[in-house]
């Protein structure tokens, strides 16, 4: 049985994977804000003291501070970290104004604010592009090969061979799109259409919910159907650069769909 990391690495696994996610962030926030000519004095990886840096030629002091909690951008103008203006000084030429982001047309200034964000969104579907490159993707008939335990499909009157076509109107064309429809709705009255002998039949289903715990005991509550699909007609298939993109957008978005799903479950219990 595997044991719950130690808090060090608990806390080491978190730096390791925060740290990086901001600073891409910021560096969105810095690329935009230099394409429309704001000036920034500083870019930080981390927070507090300084360990060291170095300024390039336009005057951003580029540096590695003490506390690796990501990082922020701070340009012209600001009065802290966190980009709130500071007082303006009544002698700036014309020039040195046109550097601040507060004198910054509202347009500019809100791609500004919005490049971090859609940053990290571009950085999440580089990341499973690469993946969908180098393994491909899943294949796999959504047809019901077997059923678990107490199915609620099997007891709503789903048979085997029924081929899945969507779930709530959203279709279904790999058994692998299943969860997605099914995981974050426990105890929901879904309606699954599935193909019978050339025929799309409807039938509501309240998906069962599941208990599920994991290695270090954090427990979920989760919707399934109860069914289960061929293995051998499953298969692994290669994708190209403009495939493997496309499904890594798809990909990121459903995450970030069910992320709010869950948030918004928090809120409604």
């Amino acid at each position: 049985m595997l044991e719950s990391p130690s808090f060090l690495i608990t806390i080491a696994a978190f730096l390791l994977l925060l740290g990086p996610l901001i600073v891409v962030h910021e560096l969105g926030h810095y690329l935009v804000a230099r394409l429309f000519g704001v000036k920034a004095d500083a870019f930080s990886v981390g927070f507090g003291k300084e360990l060291g840096g170095w300024t390039d030629k336009r005057g951003t002091r580029w540096k590695l501070c003490a506390l690796p909690l990501g990082g922020y951008v701070q340009f012209a103008g600001d009065m802290n970290a966190v980009s709130m203006p500071g007082e303006v000084d009544e002698s700036l030429s014309p020039s040195q104004r046109a550097e601040l982001f507060q004198f910054k047309p509202l347009w500019q200034r809100s791609l500004i604010v919005l490049a971090g964000p859609l940053t990290n969104l571009l950085f999440a579907v580089a990341i499973f592009a690469a993946f969908n490159m180098t393994y491909g993707r899943v294949v796999a008939t959504p047809e019901i090969a077997q059923f678990s335990e107490n199915s609620a499909a099997q007891a709503a009157g789903l048979k085997i061979g029924d081929r899945i076509v969507s779930v709530d109107g959203n279709a279904i064309a790999s058994f692998t799109d299943i969860p997605e429809q099914v995981v974050p709705y426990p105890g929901r009255i879904l309606t699954i259409t599935v193909r019978r002998e050339d025929k799309d039949i409807d039938v509501a289903i309240k998906i069962a919910e599941f208990i599920q715990t994991d290695q270090f005991g954090n427990e979920a509550r989760i919707g399934r159907l109860g069914i289960g699909a061929d293995q051998s007609k499953m298969e692994i298939v290669k994708v190209g650069a403009g495939e493997a993109v496309t499904l890594a957008f798809g990909q990121s978005i459903g995450i970030m769909r069910m992320m709010a799903m869950g948030i918004g479950q928090i809120f409604t219990g």
